[in-house]
């Protein structure tokens, strides 16, 4: 999938609440806060350019600074220009002061805003509400339909460009965020599950707990994947990332290689990101016939982008037919390969079924993955 999206990174703030330390510049595992922020949308697959906008003063320093990723576009002062980015491309505004930002995240905002025109994530709210009255408790707010807003919050260009027709950047009325922009244009905003753990940079206590997630974030995970496909009409069978011409196919919407679909959902699986049938359904927004090879890239790019890299991989197949021997190392050697790994760090071994079952009857083929990550330092 192309990108969809150019990000906006706000690094604005003073720091007002930060007892005299640069918040977006303080020290984090050895790089600035704003940094991590930064490198989230850098690893995100669906976004293109990123612009950083920032105070006046701030604009030389940061546009020399060496850590900057490949993709900052520019670093502006005040509000950045939309210029040449087209009326349905997606435009996320995040906050700089978020630098745990997931992938998941950036991805479900610019699919979601793509798809409705504009989208928030959101989290629900925990706490019981107080309303206060001096000193003195009012009453209780029912927090049944309350929600805390999160960024990046997604809109596609050309919506944006009629809310600013509205209500221009530099004219007296002033908005908590976009999406309190987009309410007062009366333009829906859409909702997507947000996470817990985005958060924002407030005060100094902020910078220890954001220290504390860095450093203690799991550093590797396990995922399984299973997938079987009846035989179906035709010949020219795709399995581990081959074709195999002399043996008869199998049925699927894609080219139903049950063993890289396998391989995909114990990568998924061990991100957490869900499964294939949920990121490629079987219908009219997946291309019949789509060689899962390219599923599989997707889905390592979407694995990557959440900070994760694949460290190993046991992959079996069972069949009866066809025999499967002088394929086994060509399909490791192209798996590894796709996943950016050693051949070492690949296992495909293959069982005939001993009989048993629909894989034993020689009427479908099955496959169990076993994937592992790490996180990417």
């Amino acid at each position: 999938m192309g990108t969809i999206a150019d990000a906006v990174v706000v690094a604005a703030g003073r720091s007002a609440r930060m007892e005299g330390t640069d918040k977006l510049l303080a020290d984090i595992g050895g790089r600035p806060l704003l940094a991590w922020t930064l490198a989230a949308f850098e690893a995100a697959p669906e976004v293109g350019r990123i612009v950083v906008t920032t105070a006046p003063d701030r604009v030389d320093a940061l546009a020399a600074a060496d850590w900057l990723p490949a993709k900052v576009h520019a670093i502006v002062a005040g509000v950045a220009a939309l210029g040449d980015v087209p009326d349905e491309r997606v435009v996320l505004v995040h906050d700089g002061a978020r630098p745990l930002v997931s992938g998941q995240t950036i991805g479900d905002v610019a699919r979601a805003a793509a798809g409705h025109g504009a989208a928030i994530p959101v989290v629900p709210v925990s706490e019981t509400l107080k309303r206060i009255d001096g000193d003195l408790v009012g009453s209780t707010v029912d927090r049944t339909d309350l929600a805390a807003a999160q960024t990046p919050q997604g809109v596609r260009a050309g919506i944006l460009r009629a809310a600013y027709a509205t209500y221009p950047p530099a004219g007296p009325d002033t908005w908590t965020d976009e999406a309190a922009l987009l309410e007062a244009c009366t333009i829906p905003v859409h909702v997507v599950i947000g996470d817990p753990g985005n958060l924002k940079v407030t005060v100094l206590a902020d910078l220890d707990r954001v220290r504390a997630a860095l450093a203690g974030a799991v550093t590797s995970r396990t995922g399984i994947g299973h997938d079987s496909h009846p035989f179906g009409p035709g010949s020219g069978l795709a399995l581990g990332g081959l074709v195999i011409e002399a043996a008869p196919r199998l049925h699927g919407h894609s080219d139903g290689d049950a063993a890289l679909h396998a391989v995909c959902d114990a990568l998924l699986g061990a991100a957490g990101l869900g499964d294939l049938g949920r990121l490629f359904p079987a219908g009219p927004e997946t291309p019949a016939g789509i060689a899962s090879s390219k599923l599989l890239d997707e889905v390592r790019e979407r694995v990557e982008a959440d900070g994760w890299r694949v460290a190993g991989l046991d992959l079996t197949i069972v069949a009866a037919r066809p025999r499967l021997g002088a394929y086994l190392e060509p399909m490791r050697d192209g798996i590894a390969g796709r996943l950016g790994l050693a051949s070492g760090q690949v296992n495909v071994k293959a069982s005939s079924g001993n009989l048993d079952g629909p894989e034993g009857a020689g009427r479908s083929i099955s496959a169990l993955a076993i994937a592992t990550l790490e996180r990417r330092p």
